[in-house]
């Protein structure tokens, strides 16, 4: 459970038209994280069964998803594949940030996290594993809830007010352990802390006995690019010992912004450099 629907979802549905539809169909199948069959894509769908299907035909003529005939059940399609790949190298972080994980990683043999907003949810975009690796959920390509995960409140710190206040809107506030944030209230006090110390913490908030602390990857306008974390358990680490890396996370979330920035708009870093 990483977060509840807006309020605005059939407005929005509304505003973007057949497509915003279609989209909504094709995150429907996806989410169920296995092939599925059209009656279970149509239990509980907000479209009639002859939209929903013709929705269904239209996205696989596309190959945006497939059909398997012999078990009659339709899953992502490959050209999501290769749309996920261009989007990967042009949108995300991971590319540029790749040099700058292997050394954040080579040095402090944690787990080390790189994530991006998607929508009001962490996506996580990259990931190296730790000297002794540790089962978690994260892992590169998975959507995770933003109030319980240090990179997704290290970003929510760093949001708009109009931004964060729709963003808020779409947690679900579950409580996946003790010690998850459960309120508004006390997810903006939280925010409030970060954005006095700079970095973020999950204190178990997600899973038990998974730590971390989190730092954001702000452009030099302070514009919100994502956030970097150290993950370890608590069998081995402690908060206080993951505190003392914020110095060396801080330089790292710097690196690659100043890298994705000359990557994203060449010409100011030629201009920079007196070319």
């Amino acid at each position: 459970m990483t977060g509840r629907k807006d309020v605005g979802v059939s407005e929005r549905q509304s505003a973007d038209g057949t497509v915003g539809k279609a989209l909504e169909v094709l995150d429907r199948v996806a989410a169920f994280g296995r092939p599925v069959r059209f009656s279970e894509v149509l239990e509980g769908s907000t479209f009639p069964k002859a939209t929903l299907y013709r929705f269904v035909q239209t996205l696989t003529n596309q190959g945006m998803l497939s059909f398997d005939p012999d078990r009659q059940t339709y899953a992502p399609g490959v050209r999501l594949v290769r749309l996920a790949h261009a989007a990967w190298a042009q949108s995300s972080l991971a590319p540029v940030a790749r040099p700058h994980l292997d050394r954040l990683s080579a040095l402090v043999g944690e787990t080390v996290h790189l994530a991006q907003m998607d929508n009001a949810q962490v996506l996580y975009v990259d990931k190296r594993n730790a000297a002794m690796p540790v089962e978690m959920f994260s892992q590169a390509g998975k959507v995770g809830p933003a109030y319980c995960t240090g990179v997704g409140k290290a970003m929510l710190a760093h949001l708009d007010e109009a931004t964060l206040a729709r963003v808020i809107k779409q947690q679900s506030f579950h409580a996946f352990t003790p010690n998850t944030l459960t309120t508004e209230s006390a997810l903006r006090a939280e925010l409030d802390a970060i954005r006095t110390r700079g970095h973020a913490f999950d204190r178990e908030e997600h899973e038990p006995g998974i730590i971390c602390i989190a730092m954001p990857i702000l452009s030099s306008s302070r514009r919100l690019m994502g956030a970097l974390s150290v993950t370890g358990t608590t069998r081995r680490i402690t908060l206080a010992e993951l505190e003392k890396l914020a110095p060396t996370l801080r330089e790292t979330a710097q690196a690659i912004a100043r890298d994705a920035q000359d990557w994203r708009f060449p010409e100011n870093a030629n201009q920079a450099k007196g070319i």
